[in-house]
């Protein structure tokens, strides 16, 4: 072989190999990896939406009653009126050609038009969407907190009194349900009771004709009560599921390796074992956060808070189809994005995850 032939037998060489995957690292597959993994969490949640925009449709069609002759109150109607009003509203049409004109129009954003209001469906939606994400942002926050400190309070002095005083009101809590919550807190604190007088409103959002500083006090004394019924039945699983992630977390041989170096209990918690227990404590927070937007109905509809919750009650008490799909389809597809969300956050937690 001359020495003119071993250059090019070199360059031929070394081409295919600098191309190869062990060339591109590891960091370049891993981004592949992470890639695919985006991808495989993100077609699974338009299949969902698409099955729950199917199901949203079919579902309340279930219900039995006339959502026409609703609509009429039981006043005294023609049947050539009750047909006009079949028509305005597609109910004519059939089967097969509503839902292709639902699927349709909901591709592009329209939901329809409500039956009972006479409006388009995302305008009552976007209308009432402000006072639930106040009520249960605002719980959320607070039963978020209030958990995750009491379950990592519980779980490093697990067995211990005050663990199985947590652990005990936590479960106890979880499992009243929330409107019979609700109904006694109206009437120990808002009716009043015995030696207790009633101090906070028995419903509704405001009491009318206050403005600015005065308005946001208002608004403050009608949200203790719902708020207060959300906390006390949803703080119990974020408590139970951190305290459960941490004693599993707790018999690492890296939390005994930290105290051996001399780190305090508190530092050796809060550095080290919180922060990998948090997993499927982030996994809860986001489908909480999707329930967010759909709010609690149980708890509007017991405390008269015009949110989704009691939007949802007052249109499927009718039926009006329209409303209750979209409200239906924006619950689900809330809930679905959150836990997407939360998928795609766990490989940044974990690198194992994903892989």
């Amino acid at each position: 072989m001359t020495a003119d032939a071993t250059p090019a037998l070199v360059e031929e060489t070394a081409g295919p190999a600098s191309a190869g995957p062990a060339a591109r690292g590891p960091r370049a597959r891993t981004t592949t990896a992470y890639l695919r993994y985006v991808a495989g969490k993100v077609a699974g949640a338009a299949v969902s939406l698409l099955a729950v925009l199917v199901t949203s449709f079919f579902l309340f069609r279930l219900i039995p009653g006339d959502p026409i002759k609703a609509m009429t109150g039981g006043r005294q109607v023609s049947q050539a009126q009750l047909n006009a009003y079949r028509e305005e509203f597609g109910l004519d049409l059939p089967m097969w050609q509503q839902f292709t004109d639902y699927c349709g129009k909901a591709l592009t954003g329209d939901l329809g038009t409500s039956y009972q209001f006479r409006a388009p469906v995302i305008d009552k939606i976007t209308e009432a969407l402000p006072n639930t994400l106040l009520l249960t942002g605002t719980a959320f926050v607070l039963y978020t907190v209030l958990g995750i400190f009491l379950g990592t309070r519980s779980a490093w002095r697990n067995g211990k009194a005050g663990d199985r005083i947590n652990t005990g009101l936590a479960l106890t809590l979880y499992s009243i349900p929330s409107f019979w919550l609700g109904l006694l807190l109206i009437i120990v604190l808002s009716v009043g009771i015995g030696p207790i007088p009633g101090m906070f409103p028995t419903g509704g959002m405001e009491s009318g004709g206050e403005d600015g500083f005065a308005y946001v006090l208002d608004v403050a004394h009608h949200l203790v009560l719902p708020v207060l019924t959300l906390v006390a039945v949803e703080y119990g699983q974020t408590l139970l599921v951190t305290r459960s992630a941490l004693l599993d977390e707790m018999g690492s041989d890296y939390l005994t390796t930290a105290r051996a170096k001399g780190l305090r209990d508190d530092l050796v918690r809060r550095r080290h074992a919180v922060p990998n227990a948090l997993l499927p404590t982030v996994t809860l927070i986001f489908i909480n956060l999707g329930r967010t937007v759909a709010g609690v109905i149980l708890v509007e509809t017991v405390f008269s808070w015009p949110g989704l919750g009691g939007l949802f009650y007052q249109a499927l008490s009718v039926p009006d189809l329209p409303l209750v799909q979209g409200l239906f389809f924006v619950f689900a597809a809330a809930v679905i994005v959150m836990n997407t969300l939360a998928d795609l956050i766990y490989p940044l937690l974990d690198p194992r995850v994903g892989r």
